[in-house]
């Protein structure tokens, strides 16, 4: 029997391959905690896969035979014996995958060309003093402060707020901005809002003592 190499599917726990006959070409999958394959042969005419009658679609859906079809299509066929899938082989650590956050570099532009000095550079004092002269006249920030807020909560109101405005883009998550402020500390070591965080501790601690 001629078999093409084992693949492992992603859409379920399972390896699959692709069997060639006289009568044409089946792809074969298996679960490891199920004894019976799920079996389709290749329509010649839409190139989809029309599952046997005995194919439980519970166990092996559609979607499993549709990626089977696409990873092992092109893979050449070879002599080999029958496949024992075990579940090491469709199973594996689940390990936590840090979410990429995309930012639009035209968002990042704007904020580094509205803090530009003289010398066309991005500005650690410009971006500084503007937050802070924002964070003295908001009264939302003046709320916030007055509420007890942490300085961490009330600087991500305050970068939040400056960035949305000058991007224009409202739709910015949360994600993003704190995306964009490491992007802006990696040229600062201790950090692009140093000065505003330590005037913020300032205004937070004044309000304690009252």
């Amino acid at each position: 029997m001629l078999r093409t190499k084992a693949v492992k599917l992603t859409v379920i726990p399972a390896m699959a391959y692709r069997v060639k006959s006289p009568k044409g070409i089946n792809i074969t999958v298996q679960r490891a905690d199920k004894e019976q394959p799920g079996i389709a042969s290749i329509s010649k005419t839409s190139g989809e896969a029309v599952p046997t009658s005995n194919t439980d679609l519970k166990a092996y859906p559609m979607k499993a035979f549709k990626e089977a079809i696409e990873l092992t299509n092109g893979l050449p066929y070879k002599n080999q014996k029958g496949v024992k899938v075990t579940k090491e082989m469709v199973t594996e650590k689940k390990e936590k995958v840090k979410e990429e956050v995309i930012v639009d570099p035209k968002d990042y532009q704007m904020i580094l060309d509205k803090y530009m000095d003289k010398n066309g550079k991005f500005s650690y004092d410009l971006i500084n003093k503007d937050f802070i002269k924002f964070a003295k006249t908001s009264k939302v920030v003046g709320d916030l402060i007055g509420e007890g807020a942490t300085v961490a909560k009330v600087r991500n109101y305050i970068v939040s707020t400056k960035f949305r405005n000058i991007t224009g883009n409202h739709n910015l998550s949360d994600k993003q901005i704190k995306k964009m402020v490491e992007m802006l500390d990696e040229n600062y070591p201790k950090g692009v809002f140093k000065d505003l965080n330590s005037e913020l501790r300032k205004l937070v601690g004044t309000n304690k003592k009252k």
